[in-house]
């Protein structure tokens, strides 16, 4: 792989269908996101209003981690997804871009996500606060 000051972060203002499935299903989360879906997919992407990539430095800039956002950008932004492919786990990505999603929001803006069970620690450990208060009408499908 490469360390991450080989990482370039951005905000996009759209992503290719293709390369978010690709990042999500290398990330695990494949399992749960409709990544056969690729009209869902697409309409995902659409729906959301800040979209922040992490790519390689290199030929081609690969895609290696996407955080999908939700905002109002003045007062909360929700993290819909934060999906880094296996092979860049551990560098650092998923904490660059939620580093940088904090830098394009600004202090005045909270930040908050629905964790995966297995990554619960990682959240914890780049200091977000675990809520216990947080309610779910769950999807039909």
């Amino acid at each position: 792989m490469t360390d991450r000051s080989h990482v370039l972060y951005a905000r996009e203002a759209s992503l290719d269908t293709a390369q978010f499935r690709r990042v999500l299903v290398e990330s695990g989360l494949g399992e749960v996101r409709p990544v056969d879906d690729e009209t869902r997919l697409q309409a995902m992407l659409e729906g959301a209003n800040l979209i922040l990539t992490a790519r390689l430095d290199m030929e081609g800039k690969p895609l290696i981690g996407v955080a999908r956002c939700l905002t109002d950008f003045s007062w909360v932004c929700y993290i819909a997804d934060l999906a880094v492919s296996a092979k860049a786990q551990g560098l650092g990505i998923g904490k660059g871009l939620m580093d940088e999603a904090r830098r394009q929001l600004g202090p005045s803006v909270a930040i908050s996500l629905v964790s995966m069970p297995d990554a619960v620690g990682f959240y914890q450990r780049i200091g977000m606060t675990r809520l216990t208060d947080a309610f779910w009408f769950g999807r039909k499908r």
